[in-house]
């Protein structure tokens, strides 16, 4: 592994660091955090944790020994000051005489030591830092260090690579009795430069930032070497059908038969993300996939994220979805099955205390196609396939040197119902659109941006679709990091077909489809030029047909239900002179709701629309405004106020009706009017 230390670098940073206030010993501990949380084969996601022992200020400015740790919430990767709070030393190092203490008792006693109230929860692994002697300590799940670890002679193994460079233990959950273990191993082994927890990680440390960073790397790297020196290790590949589907294909379905019925429409469903890469390839094509690929996880850290066994999927057959479907009922309903005895088990030997979580798995491995994250956010399902690809790599590394063998699952449940650990997924709260997939048309104008940015508020995974992708690109930064961009041409199939491909691939399916894309064309109904009114109808019906086609197919494949809400305008039902080439499709698309209502409502699929009026856009624009009312007869300004309340309708309150249909469960069939009032567009 490569060492970054930079000793300018290092140097910049304390010097940008003490213009901000920090002195240069945090300084120097961000930097060296930074440089391990930026390898993803040290640590992922959140994992590991960095100290320094300092002297900090109190209130009234009397210098404090003190220990800055890793908060709870922050990333290595892009750690601050502030995600490095610091706690009074001395009582932390007085509490290694208690001879107990349970896990909610240490994170109150942690809390009462910060110096600063407010700041995050410390790692748990706060006391383990505190008890060793060392400026800084660093902690990681190194890769290379659990595949030595992790494989089925890994204790005499890691002593013959080590030896008495590093204190080897075995495993103890993370807590006061394993700072308590290390402490005690390290006292009897005053020269060792690290502590190898088995099947759990690293620690290292040193009297300086760089010694203890530069102890990690080395000890990475001779594990790295051992393991280059055994023979290779490539799964028995088994035979697979010539043509294999689609991810695109099996996604949905995967997604749908992990989701989860809570009756009245309403569904617990899951985002799915695919991988796929020659080594996943190899791993997930194996013909004892079976076994090796659902044997557990590398290290207990990554349970709560990934469940405590994988899924392996059947291979599906491209053009026989259906008998996939099967497949993996039965291997997803076995899954279950066996999650639901692994809880009873030791649940029973718990105490019976325990609630268990749902039973649906995190990361599914296909044959032929790859591998899928699942999780209820974008996020989520994204975390559980970067551990499923670090778990494929360490695995297989495990099994060059003697086979992989994890953590039994007795210690691997009490980490999974860990309260502390439970205590993170469980702050977090639900919002209504969650572990739901919307596409938008016509997103990189003004009405779809912001019906995109309404529906990610409220927790959807989005994708804009526009034929300007660069407008796409733009509206999707203001709907949010995992917002998905999609270059689309709705009135040409092959690219509504790629569009729905890209989307199941990286969310799953599609769960609402807000058609909302239109163009405005003026012209005489007498002197119409019948190539515009067939361009129009494009555009502005069979788009929507298109779309909505598509949408349907996949959502059927999810049998989760689903929503298709439509762009319609007032036009369909109020026409408006020289505007029969707009109005004409619009009213087409009116019925095409109507129709899609009837024959989708026995599959859960609810069909909506919103009839909005007057709305600036790249529709609306300036031009077309001043050429409406001059149609109309009236000024611009009594044009867009010319309604009931005298109000002119803004994109915003377009979105706001279009997200009261994605949650109106027992609605279909329906128009909202956002129009501020139009007597003559009223449909009762």
């Amino acid at each position: 592994m490569r060492n970054l230390w930079s000793d300018e670098e290092a140097a910049a940073t304390v010097e940008r660091s003490r213009a901000g206030g920090v002195a240069e010993d945090l300084a120097l501990r961000i930097y060296t955090s930074r440089l391990i949380g930026g390898e993803p084969a040290l640590v992922i996601h959140g994992g590991g944790n960095t100290s320094v022992k300092t002297v900090v200020p109190d209130l009234f400015g009397r210098d404090v020994e003190a220990i800055c740790v890793k908060g709870s919430g922050w990333d290595l990767a892009t750690i601050e000051a502030p995600g490095l709070p610091a706690l009074r030393l001395s009582p932390l190092r007085e509490a290694r005489r208690l001879n107990a203490l349970s896990d909610e008792e240490m994170v109150r006693f942690l809390r009462a030591n910060l110096l600063d109230p407010a700041a995050p929860n410390p790692s748990v692994e706060t006391l383990l830092h505190a008890f060793l002697p060392h400026k800084f300590v660093d902690h990681t799940h190194a890769t290379a260090i659990l595949s030595c670890s992790d494989s089925r002679q890994g204790v005499d193994l890691c002593a013959q690579i080590f030896g008495a460079r590093l204190v080897a233990l075995p495993y103890v959950m993370p807590g006061f009795l394993l700072a308590k273990a290390v402490a005690d191993a390290y006292d009897a082994a005053p020269a060792a430069e690290g502590v190898l927890l088995h099947k759990h990680g690293l620690f290292t440390f040193g009297a300086t930032a760089r010694q203890s960073y530069d102890r990690m790397i080395e000890f990475v790297s001779i594990a790295e070497r051992a393991i280059a020196a055994a023979p290779a290790w490539t799964p028995a590949p088994r035979l697979l059908q010539s043509k294999i589907a689609d991810a695109a294909d099996v996604a949905p379905v995967l997604r749908g038969l992990c989701a989860e019925g809570l009756g009245g429409g309403r569904w617990r469903r899951f985002i799915a993300q695919h991988r796929s890469s020659p080594q996943i390839r190899a791993f997930v094509d194996g013909e004892d996939l079976a076994d090796y690929g659902a044997r557990g996880v590398i290290t207990p850290d990554h349970i709560i994220r990934t469940k405590n066994k994988y899924l392996p999927a059947p291979a599906p057959r491209a053009g026989d979805i259906e008998r996939f479907r099967d497949e993996a009922a039965r291997a997803i309903s076995d899954y279950r099955a066996c999650y639901g005895a692994y809880f009873d088990r030791n649940n029973a030997r718990a105490g019976g205390a325990k609630s268990r979580l749902d039973s649906a798995p995190r990361v599914a491995l296909v044959p032929g196609v790859g591998l899928f994250g699942l999780g209820r956010t974008a996020s989520e399902a994204a975390i559980a396939a970067d551990l499923a690809e670090i778990t494929i790599a360490t695995v297989a590394d495990a099994e060059r040197l003697g086979g992989f063998e994890p953590l039994g699952e007795e210690d691997l449940f009490d980490m999974e119902y860990w309260s502390l650990e439970q205590a993170k997924l469980g702050a977090q709260k639900s919002k209504p659109l969650e572990g739901q997939v919307a596409v938008v048309t016509g997103a990189g104008g003004a009405i779809g941006a912001a019906i995109a940015k309404l529906f990610a508020e409220n927790g959807a995974e989005v994708a804009l679709l526009d034929i300007d992708e660069a407008a796409a690109r733009k509206a999707a930064k203001t709907a949010g990091k995992r917002a998905l961009a999609v270059l689309c041409d709705v009135t040409d199939e092959r690219s509504v077909n790629a569009a729905y491909a890209e989307i199941c691939r990286r969310f799953g399916g599609v769960d609402i489809l807000v058609s909302n894309v239109g163009a405005a064309y003026e012209s005489p109904i007498d002197a119409i030029d019948e190539t515009l009114l067939r361009k129009s109808f494009e555009v502005n019906f069979f788009a929507h047909q298109r779309m909505a086609q598509g949408a349907v197919g996949i959502m059927k494949a999810q049998g989760t239900g689903g929503a298709l809400l439509f762009n319609i305008s007032k036009q369909a039902v109020n026409p408006g002179p020289n505007f029969g080439a707009y109005g004409l499709p619009k009213a087409a698309a009116l019925h095409l709701v109507r129709q899609y209502a009837i024959e989708c409502g026995a599959n859960g699929i609810r069909a909506n629309a919103v009839n909005a009026d007057k709305v600036r856009s790249g529709l609306l624009n300036e031009a077309m405004i001043a050429s409406r009312a001059k149609a109309r007869g009236v000024d611009e300004e009594t044009y867009m106020h010319g309604n009931l309340l005298g109000l002119e309708v803004r994109p915003e309150d377009v979105a706001q009706a279009f997200l009261h249909q994605a949650l109106a469960l027992k609605t279909t069939g329906d128009v909202t009017t956002v129009d501020g009032g139009n007597a003559a567009a009223m449909l009762r």
